[in-house]
């Protein structure tokens, strides 16, 4: 059971929220988006939420704790973590923070194609990267300071996607100030669009 057990981030996020307390599913998307969870945890499809869920259940790692009714709600299944769910959990916490694995995040799919644009088309886009990415580190750095009361052991997620985002910025930035110097550039393929 434990070993056929498949790992994701939103897998172990789940696990680690009923290793606090039993919940139904919308409690766990809710505790996921408060607790800014959603900063590196996929949950904008509820549906892979309840198919996560589903699964987890499915191998043993979670277990029904009762299946409650009340008047304003539809009946609601709450869940509680099991003891090989426990164990999984700390398996899958331990592999992830040790073992990079290879993903397939779009923007470095998108550059890998950057010559199928202009040079001056590629600088435009890539600062409007740079100002998106440099508007959310604001906004991250603003949801920090809100919670700033409590241990940094909870913050490590945004300490790291700062980190990350900051380098991103600062990169994106100096490969626009390249192609405006012209120290980077390709010949365009014939009919690109400029829209």
């Amino acid at each position: 059971m434990d070993t056929a057990a498949r790992s994701s981030p939103l897998a172990l996020t789940v696990l680690a929220l009923l290793h606090h307390e039993p919940l139904h599913p919308y409690g766990v998307q809710r505790l996921i988006k408060q607790w800014g969870k959603d900063q590196v945890v996929n949950v904008g499809q509820r549906a892979s939420l309840y198919r996560t869920i589903e699964r987890l259940h499915a191998d043993g790692l979670i277990a029904v704790w009762e299946t409650g009714r009340d008047q304003a709600y539809p009946e609601r299944t709450v869940y509680e973590l099991t003891d090989a769910g426990r164990r999984v959990a700390r398996t899958w916490l331990r592999a992830m923070l040790v073992e990079p694995k290879q993903e397939f995040p779009q923007f470095p799919a998108a550059l890998s194609h950057l010559a199928m644009i202009s040079p001056d088309e590629a600088a435009e886009l890539l600062e409007r990267r740079a100002d998106h990415v440099a508007r959310a580190r604001q906004e991250r750095a603003a949801a920090l300071a809100a919670h700033a009361d409590l241990p940094r052991v909870f913050h490590l997620e945004d300490e790291h996607l700062d980190a990350v985002t900051a380098a991103e910025e600062r990169w994106l930035r100096s490969v626009v100030e390249d192609l405006r110097a012209g120290r980077l550039t390709w010949s365009a393929p014939e009919g690109t669009d400029p829209a």
